[in-house]
């Protein structure tokens, strides 16, 4: 069992930047992959990013790629989004999730752990 907790939303205007992390506990971390998603206002959940257990291999939206980056910190047992350039449209509940496949894949059921999620409201 993983247990995750996002932390790192807010309000932030439009062009700003927010740091989202989410910190795991339980289970070996390095032995996850993990992955970021969102849910919009109205809209399906949808994929944002993920990266491998070791850190060198990362995936991501096309409507996020260039403005934000995935990292991790296996030491730390901590994961993270920057996002850069924040839209409007990038106002959701963001989640990470994790999951023992080493196939970063952008399916939602693929991932076996969620947390609770994090508010992130950009205003334009």
């Amino acid at each position: 069992q993983v247990q995750l907790v996002e932390s790192g939303g807010g309000l932030v205007q439009a062009g700003n930047s927010l740091r989202l992390s989410c910190a795991a506990s339980g289970r070996t971390f390095g032995n996850y992959k993990m992955g970021w998603f969102r849910r919009a206002p109205g809209k399906e959940r949808e994929f944002v990013a993920a990266i491998n257990w070791r850190g060198d291999n990362r995936r991501y939206a096309e409507s996020v790629k260039g403005r934000f980056t995935i990292s991790r910190d296996n030491a730390k047992n901590t994961v993270y989004l920057q996002m850069n350039s924040l839209k409007s449209e990038d106002t959701a509940v963001y989640y990470c999730a994790a999951d023992q496949s080493p196939i970063l894949s952008v399916a939602a059921p693929s991932y076996d752990y969620w947390g609770q999620g994090t508010q992130v409201t950009v205003s334009s």
